[in-house]
């Protein structure tokens, strides 16, 4: 991932990120041409440290038959994004531009074992099911146990062993307080969620501009 300095978080922030986003897109290469799938993950992580992701994939994915162990693939995760329109700034002479979060997470992927793939199933509900809170939590032993098994074998667990973490956080970090307020403000006003939500990334990173907003207001008051 190209990512210039300023836009670069570290890795506890991009692996926080991944975390608590849990859902992206799993790509590998067959020889041929990529193949992807978006899914749900979440990560753990080794005795030494090594982030591992834990997923699935119906069995009949083309993914399952690259899963050798040894062959690196890519997850992409991706977070909200906006539009930003160069009359939204103060200075002038600027381009249109585009402000994202993104992560990936790269490694070989293995196969779970069956006793594997029945925690994974149960953790990863368990994540989900906790952002519903304080909706009683579905578990899986809501199901019968034939209906279980037979969802279970048409699944596949797989993990990644994330060998490398890369991380873009593109906020405008690099443009001075007056653009960098502007721009967020008129993100703030607009209708869309992810605009809002980028606004919302772009105050938490830099609230001294605000603050700064803030005081010029006061002054300025009748």
């Amino acid at each position: 991932m190209y990512t210039p300095p300023f836009f670069k978080p570290d890795r506890t922030a991009s692996l926080k990120f991944a975390g608590e986003r849990g859902f992206g897109t799993m790509c590998a290469f067959d020889g041929h041409k990529p193949i992807a799938s978006p899914l749900p993950f979440y990560l753990t992580y080794a005795a030494d440290g090594t982030p591992r992701a834990a997923f699935h994939v119906a069995r009949h994915n083309p993914l399952v038959k690259l899963a050798d162990g040894a062959t690196s693939w890519l997850l992409a995760i991706n977070g909200p994004d906006a539009y930003v329109s160069p009359d939204w700034y103060v200075s002038p002479d600027q381009v249109p531009t585009w402000l994202y979060q993104s992560v990936h997470l790269s490694g070989p992927v293995a196969m779970m074992s069956d006793a594997e793939l029945a925690v994974q199933i149960d953790t990863l509900s368990d994540i989900f099911e906790n952002w519903l809170l304080p909706k009683k939590p579905w578990t899986s032993g809501k199901m019968t146990a034939g209906r279980l098994e037979a969802m279970k074998k048409g699944i596949v667990g797989l993990v990644m062993t994330v060998e490398e973490v890369e991380g873009s956080f593109k906020l405008n970090q690099h443009k001075s307080d007056a653009d960098y307020v502007a721009i967020a403000n008129a993100l703030g006003a607009q209708a869309d969620a992810d605009a809002r939500q980028i606004a919302q990334l772009m105050q938490d990173a830099r609230p001294e501009a605000f603050a700064n907003e803030t005081d010029m207001l006061e002054r300025t008051a009748p």
